[in-house]
């Protein structure tokens, strides 16, 4: 987890540090969301049952916002977003025109701005997915989802995207993708598997280290 994610920069820290892998944190999304929003201070009003904004926060009257959810100070939630519950939004994000999010975390500064789908997935401090780059957490065959072979016993699992990953416009990640921190993914990619830090993701499958880039 550590090799990931930040956990100063979310509210879900010190939840976080309790998992061996980044996926066992989903299943207790729900519950941390219900916890952590009950002891908020003033800064957040309870707006909907278990629906808890920072006074700060930017909510398009459009958008569609179902608990539990925590969306935190200076975060933009624009035309059309649809939260689907158990989402944990953090400071200074970017919730976009016709994005939805589900049973997810978002770190502080993440951008998902237009047309994203996040599903049981974790983005870490200032990822980015590009316009219409989605998180794809259930496999075709309905089986449950691997990482590289390892088990998670999890039927639904999207990505673990880490800090300042950017993602090209319209890739898909697959169930159970990991993606390393300071990684770039190429636009279109269809991406499944472990991503290491520092990588670039292109065209095909082909990953070069950045510093290699070039050589």
């Amino acid at each position: 987890m550590e090799d990931l994610f930040d956990y100063q920069h979310s509210l879900a820290g010190e939840y976080l540090r309790g998992f061996q892998y980044p996926w066992q944190a989903l299943k207790g999304i729900k519950d941390l969301i219900i916890s952590v929003g009950a002891a908020l201070d003033g800064s957040y009003e309870e707006i909907a049952p278990a629906v808890w904004i920072h006074k700060t926060a930017k909510i398009a009257p459009t958008a569609s916002i179902s608990g539990p959810c925590i969306i935190g100070a200076n975060t933009e939630v624009r035309h059309c977003a649809f939260i689907r519950g158990s989402a944990l939004v953090g400071e200074n994000c970017v919730v976009g025109n016709s994005t939805e999010l589900k049973n997810a975390i978002l770190f502080d500064n993440v951008q998902v701005p237009h047309f994203n789908y996040v599903g049981d997935s974790i983005l870490g401090y200032k990822a980015h997915l590009g316009a219409g780059a989605v998180t794809s957490n259930v496999k075709s065959d309905k089986s449950l989802v691997t990482v590289s072979g390892m088990e998670t016993g999890l039927k639904k699992f999207g990505a673990m995207v880490g800090d300042f990953v950017e993602v090209g416009c319209n890739a898909v990640l697959n169930p159970g993708t990991v993606i390393g921190r300071n990684s770039n993914i190429y636009p279109t990619s269809c991406v499944r598997g472990i991503v290491p830090e520092d990588h670039i993701w292109k065209t095909g499958g082909v990953m070069v280290k950045k510093e290699d880039r070039n050589g």
